[in-house]
């Protein structure tokens, strides 16, 4: 599972030129899911970027998560996370978990963000959607649960 995280002053989400989430503060969390992710790659995910200290503290160093500054997290479903570009010129998604699992995987990943008690909005699972974001810093971050099983040196 991968998690591409921005650090955010606001975001929405809108399916169909409907705002369906909208955050203030917080984090814009793309999720790519990927096949054989398990319950243990959801806890990682969740886990790492809500303590993930990547706001500024008064003097300006990264010294504070999301839950410190009390804010809020909007996740949005990116299968193209896991794209694969090294054979020809268009991309291929084959790495990416299968739609009907998908879902459920990221229903998962949305219920355990909840329940760390963050505010949590979401987009729409297989929706074209339009996200706007003001990125702050700009910090974008990427985390992948598989870094779980590499050495913290290497």
């Amino acid at each position: 599972m991968r998690a591409l995280i921005q650090r955010v002053t606001s975001a929405s989400v809108y399916v169909d030129d409907s705002s369906v989430g909208e955050i203030g503060i917080g984090l814009l969390v793309l999720v790519g899911i990927t096949r054989g992710d398990q319950g243990h790659d959801v806890e990682y995910i969740v886990d790492k970027t809500i303590n993930l200290r990547i706001f500024p503290d008064s003097e300006g160093k990264f010294d504070k998560s999301v839950v410190d500054v009390g804010g809020s997290v909007l996740l949005v479903s990116q299968f193209t996370l896991y794209s694969n570009t090294r054979k020809g010129r268009r991309p291929s998604f084959t790495e990416a978990m299968a739609p009907e699992e998908a879902k459920g995987m990221f229903d998962v990943v949305t219920r355990a963000f909840e329940n760390t008690g963050i505010s949590v909005q979401r987009g729409i699972f297989r929706s074209q959607m339009q996200v706007k974001l003001v990125n702050d810093g700009p910090v974008t971050i990427m985390i992948d649960s598989e870094d779980r099983n590499r050495n913290r040196g290497s």
